[in-house]
C-alpha cells in the first residue's frame, strides 16, 4: 500500500501532466538543456565560442550561402571529446569566403567574396598545402541558417552556444539562492527571538537595495565574467526564498508531529531538515521556477550593459546590445532573434511555475 506522501505526490504529478502549457514548457526547457550541454556538437561553427569571423559577409540575412575555402592548420591541438564538448574546437582553421577559384597543377588561385560587383582580391596557395593535393574537401558551400552578425560570425552557432549562459545561470543562481535562503529562513523561523530579529533585519536591508544595483555592485567587486555573474545573481535571490521558508517553518513548527519529534529528543538540526523542510518544499519549488526566469533576465540585462559575460563569449543579452542599432537599418532580426530566445525561455520557466503552483495546491 502506498504511503500518504507518495499518493499526494502521484496526484500532484497527475495534475501537472494534465496542464498542457506546463508540460510543453517543461519539454521546451529540457530541449534547451540538451542544446546547452551539446551546443558545440550541434553548432555549424564548433570553434571556441563560435567565434569564426568573416568580415566580408557581415550582417547577412538568414539562409545566406557562400562558397567557403578552408585553409588547413599546421598547429593542431590534441583535444579529448570531453574538452571539445565543454570548450569547442581549438584548432582554428582559417576560412575564407570566395566568389570563384581557379586550379592549376601547382597553385590554387581564389577570388575573395565581395558585394556589389566590386573588384575582389586575388590570392594564391600551393597545392601541397592541402592533404593529398585534393582541394574538393576544402571548398564547400556554407549556409548560414540564421544569417551572420556584424562580425560575420554564424548567428545560429552563437545562439546555440549562448544557450549555456542563459540556461546554466538559472541552475547555479537558484542553487546558491536555495542553499542560503533555505538555511537562513529555516533558522529564523524555527528559533525565533533575537535570531529571527537579526535575520529579518538582514533580509530587510538586502530587500531594500534594488536587485540590479546590488548585482552590479557584486559583479564589479568580483570582476567581470559569467562566473562572477552567476555568483552575484545567486547572492541576491536568496532573500525571497528565505522569507517564504521562514513563514512556512513558523507555521509548521507548531504541528503535532514536530512536538512529537521534540519529545523524542531529536536534535534541532534533524527536526528542521528531516521533518519540517520536506513538508514545506511545495512553495519553495514554485518560487525556484520564478527565480530561474528572474536570473535569466538579470544576466541578459547585465550582458546588455556590458558587465556580464565578456566578448567573445556568446550571450543573448550581449547579442542584443551589439545589434539593437540594426533595427532601424532593416536588419532587425539580428536583435529580435536573441530577444525571442530570452522571452521564450523566461516564459517557459514562468509557465512551469504556474503549473507547479496549481498541481501542488492542497486546496484542490
Amino acid at each position: 500500500m502506498k504511503s500518504n506522501s507518495n499518493s499526494l505526490t502521484a496526484l500532484a504529478l497527475q495534475k501537472f501532466k494534465k496542464n498542457f502549457t506546463g508540460v510543453f514548457s517543461l519539454w521546451f526547457v529540457v530541449v534547451c538543456g540538451f542544446i546547452a550541454v551539446f551546443a558545440y556538437f550541434l553548432a555549424p561553427d564548433n570553434s571556441s565560442n563560435a567565434n569564426q569571423m568573416h568580415l566580408e559577409i557581415h550582417s547577412k540575412k538568414p539562409g545566406f550561402e557562400v562558397l567557403m575555402l578552408t585553409i588547413p592548420s599546421n598547429n593542431n591541438i590534441s583535444q579529448s571529446l570531453l574538452n571539445k564538448l565543454f570548450f569547442g574546437n581549438k584548432n582554428q582553421q582559417t576560412e575564407i569566403p570566395i566568389s570563384k577559384y581557379e586550379l592549376s597543377e601547382e597553385t590554387l588561385t581564389i577570388h575573395t567574396y565581395v558585394e556589389n560587383n566590386i573588384e575582389s582580391l586575388t590570392k594564391s596557395y600551393p597545392i601541397e598545402l592541402f592533404k593529398n593535393n585534393d582541394i574538393s574537401n576544402y571548398i564547400n558551400i556554407k549556409k548560414f541558417y540564421l544569417g551572420t552578425d556584424k562580425y560575420g560570425r554564424d548567428l545560429l552557432s552563437r545562439m546555440l552556444v549562448g544557450t549555456r549562459i542563459s540556461f546554466f545561470i538559472g541552475f547555479i543562481a537558484v542553487f546558491i539562492s536555495l542553499l542560503i535562503g533555505i538555511s537562513i529562513g529555516a533558522i529564523a523561523g524555527y528559533f525565533g527571538g533575537k535570531v529571527d530579529a537579526f535575520i529579518m533585519w538582514l533580509i530587510n536591508i538586502t530587500w531594500s537595495i534594488p536587485t540590479l544595483l546590488l548585482v552590479i555592485a557584486i559583479t564589479l567587486a568580483l570582476g567581470k565574467g559569467y562566473w562572477q555573474v552567476f555568483i552575484a545573481v545567486g547572492l541576491t535571490m536568496w532573500v525571497e526564498v528565505a522569507r517564504v521558508v521562514r513563514g512556512q517553518v513558523m507555521s509548521t513548527k507548531e504541528m503535532q508531529y514536530v512536538e512529537a519529534a521534540k519529545s523524542l529528543g531529536f536534535s534541532n538540526f534533524r527536526i528542521i531538515f528531516n521533518h519540517i523542510l520536506p513538508n514545506i518544499m511545495a512553495p519553495v519549488i514554485v518560487i525556484s521556477a520564478a527565480n530561474f526566469a528572474g536570473a535569466i533576465l538579470i544576466e541578459s540585462g547585465l550582458s546588455f550593459l556590458g558587465i556580464g559575460a565578456q566578448p567573445p563569449t556568446p550571450s543573448w543579452g550581449a547579442m542584443i546590445k551589439d545589434h539593437y542599432s540594426y533595427i532601424i537599418l532593416g536588419k532587425a532580426y539580428l536583435a529580435i532573434i536573441p530577444g525571442l530566445a530570452i522571452m521564450s525561455l523566461v516564459m517557459a520557466f514562468m509557465l512551469i511555475g504556474n503549473a507547479m503552483r496549481d498541481a501542488l495546491d492542497v486546496k484542490s
